[in-house]
């Protein structure tokens, strides 16, 4: 993933504060390192569409993962994988770190274009949780997108943009860069690439992830 204009990508960090944090890394309010492709939950015209977590990994449970090609109606997702991976830095002193990270490739939902909306198109994604006993950093990049107009070159944190219809009706917001920071500051975090939510307009209830990781800080 080189950088170009088709390109947008980010990073965010989550570190322990000293002092503060009371809480062990074992029960912090994130997993210890997941990832997945994707997913998908909407109804429309009484059609449920359900797709869940797709190459879905964990540093505690199945470290790596793949996933063919998915198409339902409205929603496709190409094939995909993930890894989600300890290292041992320091055995005398049992210090590790983690490292949770999905692929996904040629997402497409058109479950908007009926409606007069845009179809949205995401050629390549990944997202990256990577943990140590300090705290938890994350990064995201994708390119290939269609449908998106107006997207700044750099995309801040929980940006969202309104998908309307060609007579300028509400069908959906995407939210680009979502991330979750626990209140109680663990030094654990979640980031969503892409979240689409529905809006009535569109016909439809529900949402679809493109590109989802968490990870806390390791023991």
């Amino acid at each position: 993933m080189n950088h170009t204009r088709a390109r947008r990508a980010g990073s965010v960090a989550a570190a322990l504060v000293l002092g503060l944090v009371t809480t062990p890394a074992a029960w912090a309010a994130n997993p210890a390192g997941v990832a997945s492709v994707g997913s998908a939950g909407f109804s429309k015209g009484g059609v449920q569409v359900d797709i869940a977590p797709l190459a879905s990994c964990a540093v505690d449970g199945v470290t790596s993962a793949s996933s063919d090609a998915v198409t339902r109606q409205g929603v496709r997702f190409g094939p995909g994988t993930s890894s989600c991976t300890t290292t041992v830095v320091d055995p005398t002193n049992h210090t590790t770190t983690t490292t949770s990270q999905a692929d996904g490739t040629e997402f497409e939902l058109s479950a908007l274009v009926a409606e007069g909306g845009p179809r949205l198109r995401v050629g390549k994604w990944r997202v990256t949780c990577t943990a140590t006993d300090r705290g938890t950093s994350a990064d995201w990049g994708l390119n290939g997108l269609q449908g998106f107009a107006g997207l700044p070159d750099d995309i801040p944190p929980s940006y969202r943009q309104e998908l309307k219809s060609a007579t300028g009706e509400l069908l959906a917001v995407a939210t680009f860069n979502e991330t979750a920071v626990p209140e109680q500051n663990d030094g654990s975090l979640a980031l969503t690439m892409l979240r689409i939510t529905f809006a009535p307009a569109s016909n439809a209830t529900g949402e679809v992830v493109v590109g989802a990781t968490a990870c806390s800080p390791t023991p």
